[in-house]
């Protein structure tokens, strides 16, 4: 069973920068992926960045590359989300996910999900 409580989430004008945090009940050694997905009202859930706990590696949609940063804190097992150069379109509920094994971009591969935090990005 894994965890995740997020938070971070809020206002925030285009152009301005966020930082969104997600810590994760990891115990040592565990090998699981780590995801960011966010939900906007009348959408479907879309991925935008994942994590691998061992090794590091990323990957992310294009709508946020170059804009949103994925990383990790093993010491802390928490994973975070920068977000920089926000536009009104990532306006959305933001989720952290989690699943066992390797990385990938379909919310329907994650098994384990927080609650969800609000992101809203004024013009």
């Amino acid at each position: 069973q894994v965890q995740l409580v997020e938070s971070g989430g809020g206002l925030v004008q285009a152009g301005g920068s966020l930082r969104l945090s997600c810590a994760a009940s990891r115990r040592a050694g565990d090998n699981y992926a780590m995801g960011w997905f966010r939900q906007a009202p009348g959408k479907e859930r879309e991925f935008v960045a994942t994590i691998s706990w061992v090794g590091g590696n990323t990957y992310y949609s294009d709508s946020v590359k170059g804009r949103f940063t994925i990383s990790r804190d093993n010491a802390k097992n928490t994973v975070y989300l920068q977000m920089s150069s926000l536009k009104p379109e990532d306006t959305a509920v933001y989720y952290c996910a989690a699943k066992w094994g390797s990385r990938t971009a379909k919310p329907d591969d994650y098994g384990y999900w927080g609650q969800g935090t609000q992101v809203t990005v004024s013009s």
